[in-house]
C-alpha cells in the first residue's frame, strides 16, 4: 500500500512540473524597422511578409521585377535564418490585382524544390505596404 501511495503521489508530482518553453531566437529586420525578419520558437520559423523592396530601398516598376524582388528578400531571410527553401512548409499570399496570379506563379515555383511546393493561402488585398504589389509570409520547418 505503500509503495502504490508514493507511486501516486510521484505522478502527481510529475504531472504539476511546468515544462520549459520552447525558446525564442529574433532575426532582425534592420535598426528602424519595428518588426523581426523571422522569429524560430522551436522547431519552426516564421518569417514576416515580405515585399519586393530592392536593396536601394525602392520596390521596382512592374509585377514580375517585384514578384521576383520578393522572392529574393524571403530567400535572404530564410539564409540569415540558416535554412533554404527546401525547408518551407507553408505560405501565405497577398496579392493587389488577383489578375496577376499567373504571373506569380512562374516566378515563385521555380524557387522550391521540384515536387516540393508549400501549402499555400492567397488572397487578393488593398493597400500593402509602401504601394506594394503583393506580400508574401512563410513558415519554415527548423529541425537542424
Amino acid at each position: 500500500m505503500k509503495l502504490i501511495t508514493a507511486a501516486a503521489l510521484l505522478i502527481a508530482s510529475t504531472a504539476s512540473v511546468a515544462q520549459p518553453r520552447a525558446a525564442m531566437q529574433h532575426f532582425p529586420a534592420g535598426p528602424n524597422a519595428p518588426f523581426s525578419t523571422a522569429v524560430r520558437v522551436g522547431d519552426v520559423v516564421y518569417l514576416s511578409g515580405a515585399i519586393g523592396v530592392g536593396p536601394d530601398g525602392k520596390l521596382p516598376e512592374g509585377f514580375e521585377a517585384q514578384a521576383k524582388q520578393t522572392m529574393e528578400n524571403v530567400g535572404t531571410s530564410l539564409k540569415t535564418a540558416g535554412l533554404s527553401w527546401e525547408d518551407v512548409f507553408k505560405c501565405t499570399v497577398m496579392i493587389d490585382n488577383m489578375a496577376d496570379w499567373p504571373k506569380f506563379n512562374e516566378v515563385y515555383v521555380p524557387y522550391f524544390p521540384k515536387g516540393k511546393l508549400p501549402a499555400r493561402s492567397a488572397f487578393g488585398a488593398d493597400g500593402l505596404a509602401l504601394g506594394a504589389l503583393l506580400e508574401l509570409e512563410c513558415m519554415a520547418r527548423a529541425a537542424k
